[in-house]
């Protein structure tokens, strides 16, 4: 079992930079991969970014690349979503997740474990 809980969210300029954290408490941190998701109104979630387990692949969605960088510290059981060049479009709820399987997962339902949500609100 894991628990996240993410923090980091708020309002920001278009253009702005937002640094997301997402804490794990429970086991085995370091043996899962996370993934960041966001969800706007009305829209399906959306993959962001996702890490390995040793935080030495990453993998992003087609509108952040270039714009977002996921971390982790597994002596801190912590991953990070740093985003930077920030659109109004990427205003959503930010959502952690945890996957205990090796093979990369792009889709919600191959996630584990998922943490509230935090909102990042992105002005024009």
């Amino acid at each position: 079992q894991v628990q996240l809980v993410e923090s980091g969210g708020g309002l920001v300029q278009a253009g702005g930079s937002l640094r997301l954290s997402c804490a794990a408490s429970g086991r085995s941190f370091s043996t899962y991969a996370m993934g960041w998701f966001r969800q706007a109104p009305g829209k399906e979630r959306e993959f962001v970014a996702r890490i390995s387990w040793s935080g030495a692949t990453t993998y992003y969605g087609d509108s952040v690349k270039g714009r977002f960088t996921i971390s982790r510290d597994n002596a801190k059981n912590t991953v990070y979503l740093q985003m930077n060049s920030l659109k109004p479009e990427d205003t959503a709820v930010y959502y952690c997740a945890a996957d205990r399987n090796l093979v990369v997962a792009t889709t919600p339902d191959k996630y584990d474990y998922w943490g509230q949500g935090t909102q990042v609100t992105v002005s024009s």
